[in-house]
């Protein structure tokens, strides 16, 4: 297996993709953030100082996976079709789970797209939850799934 991001002299690049067909492509992606019971409760029953915890994270996710090229110096600039944000509350974990899916019609997946949503996601709800709870962690963030694009299908 190559890495695709380097010429044959090792030097950084970016993709051609201007050969690929353009497919519907959607990625979903998952983080969670551990959180104590404190928090959890202050997040569910919306009663955080800052406000509406996760509402300010969906945004927060959303306009993340927008930006994904800004911050990832080789990803492409996509015109994502669709990003959305879901939360689940995980209270015997005491866990917040973030789901990210991005949707492009396009020559190039929406992964780091995905990605990048679940994880601003995640690090907006320790902003605005760090006053209740420094000892939270985040972790466990992946592709779920994958859809489109010459490799085809990817579930986890």
């Amino acid at each position: 297996m190559e890495f695709t991001h380097f010429d044959g002299d090792g030097n950084a690049l970016m993709v051609d993709v201007s050969d690929k067909n353009v497919t519907e492509r959607e990625a979903v992606a998952r983080g969670t953030i551990k959180v104590s019971k404190e928090c959890f409760e202050a997040v569910k029953n919306g009663s955080a100082k800052k406000g509406d915890v996760l509402g300010v994270a969906r945004i927060a996710g959303i306009m993340g996976a927008k930006k994904t090229s800004e911050l990832i110096p080789l990803c492409h600039i996509l015109n994502l079709t669709k990003v959305s944000i879901d939360f689940q509350m995980h209270e015997e974990a005491l866990e917040i789970e973030a789901v990210c899916t991005a949707k492009v019609l396009g020559r190039t997946g929406v992964e780091m797209e995905a990605m990048t949503g679940v994880s601003i996601a995640l690090l907006t709800i320790y902003d605005m939850c760090k006053a209740i709870d420094k000892t939270m962690e985040i972790g466990s963030i992946y592709l779920a799934e994958k859809t489109g694009g010459k490799s085809g299908c990817f579930k986890r």
